[in-house]
């Protein structure tokens, strides 16, 4: 969603959070009330599998014990002046309106004076209708709307379980929600089949779909991501970057056959920032471009994959399952059960704070060596699926397409921060 939700950890022992400093803590957490289940089989999805994982969270919806405890749990341990609630999925729209009729119930009776709560949900909106609507915007939700560009794009990758492509549907969802004055984001996977179309996006959602906040995130998963977890792999079998086998499409290749190739990732962030730059700067706001000005102003990063830590945007499954991150819902990094521990005990463990730190602390000479170091900061460590040209493992897989595309935007990125900074 639009909203920033890492920030590094308040601690003295960077492992342990200090009792003295709880009072100001903050995290974030997104639910999972229908687990993976979805009304669509988008070809990319990395979440479906979830029902079968082995020691996974399984099949099954919230209910309404489950959804109470974190409700109230949630609010008590956020302590800062906003608690935000994130709905995803799967598809969260499939729990019904009752079920958000209770969230926003619980949410009145647990509420502490001064805090404001806020909602977002990211949608596929196929199943949104005018109840659906009129129910959002009166209670303020923030919508994320998944859709990948024109139709012959969008259609490429997300269709029904029978095959049936979805744009139609989106697109009347996004209608629906303007009318009924519902906030919205549209967010954006680039994967392998729209990566080198990015102004044929970039202006269809801007131009045509009218949307004003774009979130795009590339689509990367190893080989037997549904039951391999992250950073379980054999590293001295990961291939080293440049080679054949670190582009999607070669039999051997390290990632699946949709994920997105990383020099195609760089110019479609190349591109869309130039359209960006030359035409919607301080109309539109677009994720990756906005965080790299704000840095450049001196800013944390506003997208946790390109902050410095992370560890404090953590994932609830339907059964009450607490995992490191929404990348990481495997039994590996489980962190536990919400009826039996308080979300901030379990996202200020040592085991969370130290896989927080591991983002910055485990990356490769090479990057720590790299002119773009601060912009970059690893990418997400879900993706360090490659070793550095010395054999380095840890090296992340869109790196490549990364390093094009700061090349390109830094500069100007510094002369726009410094303006702003002037103002």
């Amino acid at each position: 969603m639009s909203r920033p939700t890492v920030d590094p950890y308040i601690a003295v022992d960077k492992y342990h959070a200090p009792q003295a400093q709880r009072a100001g803590r903050r995290f974030h957490v997104m639910a999972k009330p229908a687990g993976s289940a979805c009304n669509l089989d988008c070809t990319y999805c990395f979440y479906l599998g979830k029902q079968t994982l082995p020691g996974g969270p399984g099949g099954g919806h919230m209910d309404d014990e489950v959804l109470e405890r974190f409700v109230r749990d949630y609010i008590a341990g956020v302590t800062g002046d906003e608690v935000v609630f994130s709905w995803q999925g799967g598809e969260p729209t499939l729990m019904g309106l009752d079920f958000f009729r209770k969230v926003v119930a619980l949410q009145k009776r647990h509420a502490r004076a001064g805090q404001r709560i806020e909602n977002d949900l990211q949608t596929n909106g196929t199943l949104l209708d005018e109840d659906w609507a009129r129910f959002l915007g009166e209670h303020r939700f923030l919508v994320g709307l998944s859709i990948d560009g024109p139709r012959d794009i969008h259609d490429r990758c997300r269709v029904t379980r029978r095959g049936a492509p979805t744009f139609d549907a989106v697109v009347a969802a996004a209608r629906l929600l303007r009318r009924f004055g519902v906030r919205f984001n549209t967010l954006t996977c680039v994967n392998r089949f729209n990566a080198s179309r990015p102004l044929d996006v970039y202006r269809y959602l801007r131009r045509e779909l009218g949307s004003t906040y774009l979130q795009f995130i590339p689509i990367v998963e190893i080989r037997g991501f549904e039951t391999i977890a992250p950073q379980t792999w054999d590293a001295a079998r990961l291939p080293v970057v440049g080679s054949p086998e670190a582009r999607p499409g070669h039999p051997d290749s390290v990632v699946t056959d949709w994920s997105v190739d990383a020099d195609e990732y760089g110019y479609f962030l190349s591109k869309v920032w130039d359209e960006w730059l030359a035409r919607d700067v301080g109309k539109v706001l677009v994720n990756f471009c906005e965080t790299l000005v704000a840095q450049h102003m001196g800013l944390p990063s506003q997208i946790c994959v390109h902050s410095e830590v992370c560890g404090k945007g953590v994932a609830i499954e339907h059964d009450g399952s607490v995992y490191a991150c929404d990348h990481y819902v495997y039994p590996e990094y489980r962190l536990g059960d919400i009826r039996e521990r308080s979300l901030g005990d379990m996202v200020f463990s040592p085991a969370q704070v130290k896989f927080g730190y591991a983002k910055s602390e485990t990356l490769p000479a090479y990057c720590r060596q790299c002119e773009f170091l601060t912009d970059c900061w690893g990418e997400c460590p879900k993706n360090r699926l490659l070793r550095t040209p010395d054999g380095e493992p840890g090296l992340n897989y869109l790196c490549p397409g990364l390093k094009r595309f700061f090349a390109h935007a830094v500069p100007a990125a510094e002369k726009l921060a410094a303006r702003l900074r002037a103002v």
